[in-house]
């Protein structure tokens, strides 16, 4: 890293980040690791001891808070505050946009989707736990973030066998000082994860959500490694482990997890101007009344992974007014749909576009009903080197 770069790096930080001098009285924050490790594991699990161990608010020393807007908070200004969220079991959106909460000032309201988390602890323990791990197994920790996952599966693996990947080089930069001032020196890169990757790995694990799996994951892991990541748009989990003819077989967990997406530049690609304001307001080319109530989308995972599966890149959201509430789904390539109804009762719905969002929500609450559950949770998965996931459940077929 550049000595300018380096020096700005240590400019921000409060000085609870530097190393405790001897002497100094040290921060307290061992009684509050011990009371995360045990909320997010159980007395015999083998990673109460890394989050025991672990000062996780040396890797969030600044966050986004989102109550009203996207609003900055500094750990240096609010110690209290500080090390109340830092060791509750929640995450901690530390980017949004292109904005990181290590460059913002007092009074920034970045506008735009969370880029990068702090995830919360229990989501990472349980992710790692899918992966399975044997002692002497290499990882490759895909979406470095703040860097206290990477420290965690140091902390239980040793730093030799530990890699981390991040698209955003600040991000590995600023993650690397702060695991080096715990003692921890995992290799880590800032790369695209669906570039080639730098070496091999018994297991691979994601915190970043991809569609399909990329077939950089399936060369770079070794043959029987297992890889654990979500599917891109859904909350669910793919487990799978790599065969002799270079695929890799697995399943959708009936676990559920949300991550971002994975991101390939900067920020998100946007909906198209003035997409999201035609579908909350404007008359639609196709108005009908609705079959089922209105839904809030993001609240029902199930529903919302099987439209995500059905519609990648569908974006929605849900809103209430009194006893009026609103639904709006929303794609890049312009289609919209908005459903509205008061005190409950039949809802109207709206539709523009080359298709019809909301008759395809429709169509998956339909088999919802007449099957009892939804196909893709629980799944059968075969991820080819060509790049294709294919999921599998009864007569039910997907391929990503």
């Amino acid at each position: 890293m550049p000595a300018q770069r380096r020096r700005r790096l240590q400019s921000r930080q409060h000085p609870c980040l530097q190393p405790e001098v001897p002497g100094e009285a040290p921060v307290n924050w061992k009684p509050l690791a011990a009371v995360l490790a045990d909320s997010v594991t159980h007395a015999g699990s083998r990673w109460r001891t890394p989050v025991a161990a672990l000062p996780r608010h040396l890797f969030v020393p600044n966050w986004w808070a989102g109550e009203d807007g996207w609003s900055l908070r500094a750990g240096a200004d609010t110690e209290e505050g500080w090390r109340a969220a830092a060791y509750t079991d929640t995450s901690l959106v530390t980017r949004v946009g292109t904005a990181h909460a290590d460059h913002a000032q007092p009074g920034d309201r970045p506008v735009g989707r969370p880029t990068s988390s702090a995830t919360l602890p229990s989501l990472l323990v349980r992710m790692f736990q899918h992966a399975r791990f044997g002692d002497d197994d290499t990882l490759l920790d895909v979406g470095t973030g703040s860097g206290y996952g990477t420290a965690l599966a140091c902390m239980r693996l040793g730093e030799r066998r530990v890699s981390s990947i991040d698209v955003d080089a600040y991000l590995t930069e600023a993650a690397g000082q702060r695991l080096a001032e715990v003692g921890l020196h995992p290799r880590l890169h800032a790369l695209d994860a669906s570039s080639e990757l730098p070496d091999a790995y018994d297991r691979i694990v994601a915190t970043v959500g991809v569609r399909p799996v990329p077939t950089s994951w399936l060369t770079a892991l070794k043959p029987g490694g297992r890889l654990v990541t979500t599917i891109a748009g859904t909350t669910l989990i793919v487990t799978a482990e790599k065969q002799a003819d270079g695929t890799a077989r697995g399943r959708v967990e009936w676990d559920r997890a949300g991550f971002m997406d994975a991101r390939h530049s900067a920020d998100y690609h946007a909906l198209p101007v003035g997409l999201g304001d035609a579908a909350r307001t404007q008359e639609g080319e196709f108005v009908t009344a609705g079959r089922y109530p209105v839904v809030d989308v993001e609240q029902a995972w199930d529903l919302s992974s099987m439209l995500g599966i059905e519609v990648p890149g569908v974006v929605h959201g849900y809103e209430e007014d009194g006893e009026r509430c609103t639904a709006w789904l929303a794609h890049p390539d312009g289609s919209w749909a908005r459903a509205t109804s008061r005190d409950g009762g039949t809802p109207v719905i709206h539709q523009s576009g080359s298709r019809h969002l909301w008759d395809v929500l429709d169509k998956i609450r339909s088999y919802w009903l007449q099957h009892g559950e939804l196909p893709a949770r629980g799944a059968h998965v075969l991820i080819t080197p060509d790049g294709r996931t294919r999921l599998a459940r009864g007569a039910w077929r997907a391929t990503l």
